[in-house]
């Protein structure tokens, strides 16, 4: 067992504080604002992921587990200190690296004993040595400090899964003695580890998101063109997923990415290669055809209604993903906006992500609390977020409670052959339109 603080309970943060004290690690996780932690020492997580509150609040029952927001109290006996605190982008796309100079500094003020900071932050090339400067510059007294790159792989809405079965743990050291010690730190995952040098697994957190961000894009162009000739995105994402070399992961066509790091990262490294002097137009595209997507259930509304003046819409799903309250970079706020600004009014739904939707949503915008209520009287249904109780909605209820059942579905909720059966206009992506103009 190792005593170990976090800095920042965010997404990052308190994932990875929860799960450290799971596997038998001593964890104190330190935050600024005093209101988050309250929460949190309550066994109240701020963030809504599947399985994380029950788990913190089995390891602040055990005494493995505590919150803190005063730093002296988190560091004290500490071996390893992770930085999990956010990176925001800036408006030229570069990482925000204010945060983690400041709990750097912090570090440096007030650890009474040698330590290894591990960096869990998603941060530009460079980073952690410029971490390790500025605490050895700040220090007061002669203490032996080493920092360790250990970027983060999880997915919002399984992250607690991909902790204890993820593809692999990356080490980025210059010291074999702080690499080992993370090493061992993590052994009880039971999942493969990769060690390599700093610089090598900063871009290995980058690399890794902005190809996954190109496979999404990918299909989606693919999609595009399955409309315009006639095959399905469907057909087509299985049969080349099936090629090992490929994989079937992340090519499901909709409408874009979002969330807290593809939109941050790609537009990162985009950066990052213009700083080096490096053009990377590749990426730059995948980010011009996410944008591009996140407009397409819009444009298809408008080519099916000529106008969306005085029209009424269900918006149904506005978290970036299902199984998370994550609003940012979410679609359904570029949706909900263009229907509004094309005179239509807009009622919404998300079984999570009202409360932290409304505040990015125009005040225009109606949210309640069904799918029922929020279809009803509908001229058409918008699908943003394929959350379960949405895929598993009957067909049936749109034909009954909707003014026109017309659904434009930007995840492809539901199979064909089961919309054929009903009296339902149904427009997908990068499949055929079912019952096209039936209602015109």
């Amino acid at each position: 067992m190792k005593n170990i603080a976090v800095i920042g309970t965010g997404y990052v943060g308190l994932v990875t504080g929860v799960c450290l004290s799971e596997i038998g690690h001593k964890v104190t996780c330190v935050d600024i604002d005093i209101q988050k932690v309250t929460l949190l020492k309550n066994g109240v997580s701020p963030i809504y992921e599947p399985g994380l509150q029950e788990l913190m609040k089995k390891n602040i029952n055990s005494g493995s587990l505590t919150f803190t927001i005063d730093y002296r109290e988190a560091f004290l006996n500490v071996d390893v200190i992770y930085i999990a605190v956010g990176t925001p982008q800036t408006e030229n796309g570069a990482a925000n690296l204010q945060y983690v100079e400041d709990a750097a500094k912090s570090i440096a003020h007030f650890i009474s004993r040698s330590v290894v900071i591990v960096i869990k932050s998603t941060v530009p090339l460079g980073t952690n040595e410029k971490v390790l400067k500025i605490v050895r510059d700040h220090l007061s007294s002669d203490i032996k400090v080493d920092v360790v790159s250990n970027p983060e792989f999880l997915r919002e809405g399984s992250a607690i899964y991909d902790s204890f079965h993820g593809d692999r743990i990356v080490i980025g050291s210059n010291n074999d003695e702080s690499a080992n010690l993370i090493e061992e730190i993590n052994k009880p995952f039971q999942v493969p580890i990769i060690k390599t040098d700093i610089r090598s697994a900063e871009m290995i957190k980058y690399a890794s998101n902005a190809f996954l961000a190109m496979k999404i894009s990918f299909i989606n162009e693919i999609a595009s063109l399955c409309e315009k000739l006639g095959a399905n995105i469907e057909e087509v994402s299985k049969g080349i997923g099936k090629d090992k070399r490929i994989g079937s992961e992340f090519l499901t066509a909709g409408i874009g990415y979002g969330g807290s790091c593809f939109p941050k990262d790609t537009k990162a490294l985009i950066n990052i290669a213009k700083e080096a002097g490096e053009q990377f137009n590749l990426l730059s595209s995948v980010v011009d055809i996410n944008n591009k997507q996140k407009t397409i259930l819009v444009k298809k509304a408008k080519e099916r209604f000529n106008t969306l003046s005085g029209k009424k819409f269900a918006l149904l799903g506005l978290a970036f993903k299902p199984n998370t309250d994550d609003m940012r970079e979410a679609a359904s706020i570029d949706i909900a906006n263009q229907l509004i600004n094309a005179g239509g009014k807009v009622i919404a739904y998300d079984p999570i992500a009202a409360i932290n939707a409304k505040p990015l949503l125009n005040s225009e915008i109606q949210l309640t609390d069904s799918i029922e209520s929020a279809i009803e009287g509908c001229d058409a249904a918008f699908i943003a977020t394929e959350w379960k109780e949405i895929i598993e909605f009957p067909l049936s209820k749109y034909e009954e409670l909707m003014s026109s059942p017309i659904i434009f579905d930007g995840r492809n909720c539901y199979p064909l052959e089961k919309v054929k059966n009903n009296l339902i206009e149904y427009y997908s992506i990068g499949r055929p339109i079912i019952n096209e103009n039936m209602y015109k």
